[in-house]
């Protein structure tokens, strides 16, 4: 299957959770597991079905590993920002990252309250609505606007800062300018569902996305977390990395 086809999936993919979440009434705590809404059930199903029918398999936040076997693997949040979406903000996406044996392959990002649609292919460059992107040449820290998962428990030297609720979506800003760091200061960290579309995303777009405490970020396991840090240049990336050190002496656990 050709690159284009990939993306074509992908999109089906959001498509499919969009039009599935029209026709949900509760979009309240599905009583499932802690954190997980109902959106995210009725999402999950529809995307699993059109991977299946791709000959996919999938690593999904809500229903975990599906025929690891196969080439292309989409690695899956049907609904980052579940709690916005529950409560009406509109800043939630569904976040899809195709990897093949060389990594990330291809990316879509959907903000399903607004139809922005976020995608990349590995090698070729990302856009927003079909229109290529690029971050900032924010350089200084002291000079950015910088989005937070969770928050520091100190002020860091940010010029402005904005704690959205959704990662995918943060790294997206960040790839297309809107945005020119993302930080993830959470105890927890984030799973690999959380961040490797926009990861793609953000460095097809010139931005840089690493781990702060120098893990790898392409990982295939559902348990894997990790401290995600994005920003516009090189020298904003260096400093945001340095500025999530500051506040930790090591890696959470479970990376």
């Amino acid at each position: 299957m050709a690159d284009p086809e990939v993306l074509d999936v992908l999109d089906e993919v959001a498509r499919a959770v969009r039009s599935a979440l029209d026709g949900l009434d509760d979009w309240g705590l599905a009583g499932t597991r802690e954190g997980q809404y109902r959106s995210d059930l009725v999402a999950d199903k529809v995307a699993l079905d059109v991977l299946e029918a791709a000959g996919f398999g999938c690593i999904s936040e809500e229903s975990g590993v599906h025929h690891p076997e196969r080439r292309i693997t989409v690695v899956l949040d049907p609904v980052d920002g579940s709690t916005n979406a529950s409560r009406g903000l509109p800043w939630w996406a569904t976040s899809a990252c195709a990897l093949d044996a060389d990594g990330p392959l291809a990316a879509v990002v959907v903000n399903q309250a607004t139809g922005t649609r976020f995608a990349a292919r590995r090698g070729e460059g990302a856009t927003k609505d079909r229109e290529p992107i690029r971050p900032t040449d924010c350089r200084s820290f002291r000079e950015c606007t910088v989005a937070f998962s969770g928050f520091p428990r100190r002020w860091l030297g940010w010029s402005q800062y904005r704690t959205l609720g959704a990662a995918a979506l943060d790294l997206c800003a960040v790839a297309s300018g809107a945005l020119d760091a993302f930080i993830d200061c959470a105890r927890r960290s984030l799973a690999p569902w959380d961040y490797l579309g926009g990861m793609l995303i953000c460095r097809e777009a010139g931005g840089g996305v690493v781990d702060a405490f120098d893990g790898e970020l392409v990982v295939r396991d559902p348990d894997a977390r990790r401290t995600v840090v994005a920003a516009a240049t090189p020298e904003l990336l260096e400093e945001a990395v340095a500025a999530r050190r500051a506040i930790a002496s090591g890696p959470p656990s479970g990376v």
